[in-house]
């Protein structure tokens, strides 16, 4: 058994892609260290359970990393029906007690189970098995049925997205988690070869159909004034406003070089409201603050090198599953990057999406882990990318 354990260890160390999980490392540390700024005006107490349970998903998410690296998603995907099911049964957990409104959020979208110390976000684990089963389906439309041009191909697609983001919203009111789904679609099915006409036909529908929502009444109005505020920041400035004006007032008192580490003006503020969610939605402004323009570029740059280095193991796939699901875990990163960074610099709307890696969250960094080692057991099994003289097991 021993002898075994090390040399599945030893074909990781070979095999595996070492410079990603350094990548996620080295962000994660970083991550870390700006929650425990941003959570010091609490008690000792509660600033350390942050920071601890944020370093026990990291060792999770190593092991859940290496793990997963060792297993060949191909062989996974001939259980695809239960994959469906799970993801049908795990969101449908929302409704049982075990559904719980997040901390920063009154949206049913957690799971808190006994024994566990962080909430999970069934949106964040369903990702990953989404992912797999859509690439599964593109692989078969494109190799199976040789047709992505036709109505019925992309029905079929978009369908089965749509499904999906009906159940989650429906039963957790979460449309920032549901909107990932929609844009992991749009990426892989634009890598597929989809034809443009269904692009246009989607963006055209999704657009006719906020702008009937509106007309008719049908948006919240809560929802109505996180965009209109996005045109003028003046609007509503101390309810809907007041979160994105103050992050950006925190980002731009950062000038350059930042205020200087646990010296922020509002992070380290006693007020909860100085700087809302810190730790969480607006960690990027807490770097912004303390760091300057210089920990924003780092912070950005060490997205941007996690990004292309699943997109490199993409273009180097052994198969169009296998690339496709590595565009789905770029798309994912892209999506919650943009509209994370978006949100604290006052140009997209507050969602509640987290910055991958940096901001406190237990489930969603175990399952970025996760998903990095769905990646780089991608590159394991890549004929262009693995060591020359080492079989892939």
């Amino acid at each position: 058994m021993l002898n075994r354990l090390k040399g599945t260890l030893a074909d990781f160390f070979q095999q595996a892609d070492l410079v990603l999980l350094g990548l996620c490392c080295v962000s994660t540390v970083f991550g870390m260290a700006l929650i425990a700024s941003a959570t010091r005006f609490m008690k000792v107490e509660k600033m350390i359970r942050y920071v601890g349970v944020q370093g026990v998903a990291m060792c999770l998410g190593i092991c859940a990393y290496i793990f997963i690296s060792m297993v060949d998603v191909e062989i996974v995907m001939k259980k695809w029906k239960w994959l469906v099911a799970f993801n049908i049964v795990f969101i449908g957990l929302l409704l049982t007690p075990f559904g719980v409104g997040g901390s920063t959020t009154g949206n049913q979208a957690w799971l808190k189970f006994p024994g566990i110390p962080f909430q999970i976000g069934p949106a964040e684990v369903v990702k990953i098995t989404f992912t797999l089963l859509l690439a599964k389906q593109l692989e078969w439309l494109r190799e199976e049925k040789r047709d992505l041009k036709s109505f019925h191909s992309a029905f079929l697609a978009a369908g089965h997205t749509i499904a999906l983001m009906g159940w989650y919203v429906v039963i957790s009111g979460d449309m920032g988690n549901a909107l990932t789904f929609l844009f992991i679609f749009v990426a892989m099915a634009f890598a597929a070869g989809f034809a443009l006409r269904w692009f246009v036909l989607l963006f055209a529908g999704m657009g006719g159909a906020i702008a009937g929502a509106v007309v008719l009444g049908l948006m919240p109005e809560y929802m109505k004034k996180r965009f209109l505020v996005l045109f003028d920041h003046s609007y509503d400035a101390l309810g809907v406003g007041w979160q994105q004006s103050r992050s950006l007032l925190a980002i731009g008192s950062g000038g350059v070089f930042g205020q200087g580490y646990m010296n922020g003006t509002q992070t380290q503020s006693s007020y909860p409201q100085s700087l809302p969610y810190r730790w969480t939605d607006f960690i990027f402004s807490v770097c912004g603050e303390e760091l300057g323009l210089v920990g924003c570029l780092v912070v950005i740059l060490l997205l941007v090198a996690i990004i292309a280095r699943v997109l490199m193991v993409a273009k180097n796939a052994e198969t169009n599953f296998h690339c496709y699901v590595c565009v789905g875990v770029a798309a994912m990163l892209i999506y919650q990057t943009i509209i994370n960074i978006g949100m604290c610099l006052f140009v997209m709307p507050t969602i509640g999406v987290t910055l991958p890696f940096f901001s406190y969250g237990g489930s969603s960094l175990l399952t970025l882990f996760a998903a990095m080692g769905v990646v780089s057991g991608i590159k394991k099994r890549s004929p262009t990318m693995r060591r020359p003289g080492r079989p892939i097991r």
